[in-house]
């Protein structure tokens, strides 16, 4: 069978089963199935795939995926982030758009952890947006921060879908979490940035309001009581695996212990709080392993069946530039983030996207990082972008898709000239895990 032939059996058949609603995870499974009947001789073939798949579950690079989600939902259950939020809220003061800042610092640190973007934005649209409106801020204000904070979720560590990502491309883990730091502060200063224009240029989408008053010393104690601890388990982690002291499965563990800790130090840690986190982990960790699964088996076929042989040499056989083969890359992916989560979309490139990457001379970390951003950025693209879909599921009524299309774009567009910097500049990804 010719590569293209095996290459439309194996995507169509997914594609159509999940057309007829199958998840996503079960679709791939099921294409593998039929894949290792027609390309590996039927039930001896089907076995030996099988077997392969589990082989990959077993893998040491896997576990900070459970350890960061069980920090998240720690951090989200017992309290512990709407201390941060509400912190930071009284620290910012009279400053002009503060909830917005509020939003892109403690969202940030939220969403970072929880691994979710459709979660963050579900949380921090019904908690974040209806009490903007009430100071009267402007939809911009409001609803664009939240869209934005995915952003630094994805490539600021700890990020479990990164460990994902850097799992199923069958790169450094650690690599990859390192090299999202200095781009991640980067958008970072871009939001903060944004938002001082915004308020600059139309004072009135932000209006002051008063507030109560702090001393320097409360305002110290409410610094290192309520954010420094949060913040500085996150950096720790960081530095640690910078420092090579310990791997990212280390580090993980270290960060599910730290924020134990933290709850148990602030009264808030209750066996009700414990069990919610230890679920919500479980749930996101078996879909995440049942990923895994599809995707090695997936990658396998690719192989066996010469899928990704003849289709690299297809796509080189243009002669185009590598950043125009990178473009093309993005493209698929921000126009795939209109119809598929995030997950999914990794679970169908990355056994193509990196072994493509790998032939244009690509270095595999500085593209995990391009394509991460891609994802998030593909998740907030309109039209059809999924995160546009949920604020305005969470957003209050009178709001309309234009209002979050147009709230959407300054965000998108700091983004993309991350993605430009690391373009131009790679060392702003490669240089801190080379450190190590």
């Amino acid at each position: 069978m010719e590569w293209y032939a095996a290459l439309g059996l194996l995507l169509g058949t997914i594609v159509v089963l999940m057309a007829v609603g199958m998840p996503v995870a079960l679709a791939f499974l099921a294409a593998n199935i039929l894949g290792a009947w027609v390309f590996m001789g039927g039930e001896p073939g089907i076995t030996q795939l099988l077997n392969n798949g589990f082989g990959s579950l077993t893998t040491f690079a896997l576990v900070p995926i459970p350890l960061f989600l069980l920090m998240g939902e720690i951090f989200f259950h017992t309290g512990l982030g709407a201390r941060m939020f509400n912190a930071i809220d009284r620290l910012l003061g009279r400053l002009p758009g503060r909830l917005s800042y509020v939003t892109v610092l403690g969202g940030t640190g939220f969403s970072t952890l929880s691994g979710s973007s459709m979660g963050s934005t579900a949380l921090l649209g019904s908690l974040m947006v209806p009490e903007m409106t009430a100071r009267g801020y402007k939809k911009h204000m409001s609803v664009g921060p939240i869209l934005g904070t995915g952003g630094l979720a994805i490539i600021i560590p700890p990020s479990a879908l990164a460990v994902l990502l850097a799992t199923l491309a069958q790169i450094d883990v650690g690599a990859l979490l390192i090299a999202g730091v200095i781009p991640g502060l980067i958008l970072a200063g871009f939001y903060i940035g944004t938002i001082w224009l915004q308020t600059r240029i139309d004072p009135d989408a932000a209006p002051a309001y008063d507030v109560e008053a702090l001393s320097i010393g409360e305002r110290l104690w409410l610094l290192f009581r309520d954010v420094v601890p949060m913040v500085g388990l996150m950096v720790v982690i960081v530095f640690l695996m910078i420092g090579g002291i310990v791997t990212p499965s280390e580090a993980a563990a270290f960060g599910a212990l730290g924020v134990l800790i933290l709850a148990a130090a602030f009264r808030c840690l209750t066996w009700e709080s414990a069990k919610k986190s230890v679920i919500g982990a479980l749930k996101v960790t078996l879909m995440a392993y049942l990923i895994v699964f599809g995707s090695a088996t997936f990658s396998q076929l690719l192989a066996f069946s010469g899928a990704s042989r003849g289709l690299i040499g297809w796509a080189t056989g243009f002669e185009l530039e590598p950043v125009t083969m990178l473009l093309v890359m993005f493209a698929v992916l921000l126009v795939l983030g209109m119809f598929m989560e995030q997950i999914s979309i990794m679970l169908l490139t990355v056994p193509i996207f990196f072994p493509l990457a790998t032939q244009l001379g690509f270095d595999p970390i500085w593209f995990g990082l391009i394509m991460l951003l891609a994802l998030e950025i593909s998740f907030t693209t309109p039209p059809f972008g999924l995160l546009l879909f949920v604020m305005k599921g969470v957003s209050p009524p009178g709001t309309s898709m234009r209002d979050i299309y147009l709230s959407a774009i300054p965000f998108i567009l700091c983004s993309l000239c991350v993605v430009a910097l690391l373009i131009v500049f790679p060392s702003l990804a490669l240089w801190l895990p080379g450190r190590g």
